[in-house]
């Protein structure tokens, strides 16, 4: 059982950044799927960016020019950088990670960790 605990966000004003950080309690590898989601009130879960194996990226349209998402695997941390922040980017963001080991996939996530964006 791997735990995922983020930390980073807070309140920011419209226009600030922010860099959301993911530890793993296990170890994390290349070939395993890494990412941000976000949930705001009323809204369901998205997709914000995540890392598949080979290191590709896939990053949420609306979010591709302003956030970035990193992994280091020797801390088995992954990160968020968000800049330009918008009132409509609040919401709580968790860390996802998806690993397989033959026939044996697993899904895990963080706890959450609130970001809100405002004046």
């Amino acid at each position: 059982q791997v735990q995922l605990v983020e930390s980073g966000g807070g309140l920011v004003q419209p226009g600030g950044s922010l860099r959301l950080s993911c530890v793993a309690s296990g170890s994390i590898v290349s070939s395993d799927v890494t990412g941000w989601y976000r949930q705001a009130p009323g809204k369901e879960r998205e997709l914000v960016a995540r890392i598949v194996s080979g290191g590709f990226i896939n990053y949420a349209d609306s979010m591709k020019a302003r956030f970035t998402i990193s992994r280091d695997l020797a801390k088995n941390t992954v990160y968020l950088q968000m800049s330009s922040l918008k009132p409509e980017d609040t919401a709580v963001y968790y860390c996802n990670l998806a690993t397989r080991s033959g026939s044996l996939y697993q899904n895990y996530w963080g706890q959450g960790t609130q970001v809100t964006v405002s004046s």
